[in-house]
């Protein structure tokens, strides 16, 4: 299944996964208003990868 997963595909997510992580933790710090902006990152950061995605099969087909 992974084996599909271009170096791009991998590195987004494991930024959105970071970014959701690094989320949990401040908000259970109390910095509710920075998790919660830092937590609004992971569907940018997902869909920015759709959106890659999109235009790479765009050009190849």
């Amino acid at each position: 299944m992974f084996q599909r997963f271009t170096i791009t595909d991998k590195l987004l997510f494991l930024a959105a996964i970071l970014s959701l992580i690094f989320s949990e933790i401040l908000y259970f710090q109390g910095e509710k208003e920075d998790a919660s902006f830092i937590g609004l990152w992971v569907p940018s950061i997902l869909a920015f990868g759709i959106y890659l995605k999109l235009i790479n099969n765009t050009k190849n087909g």
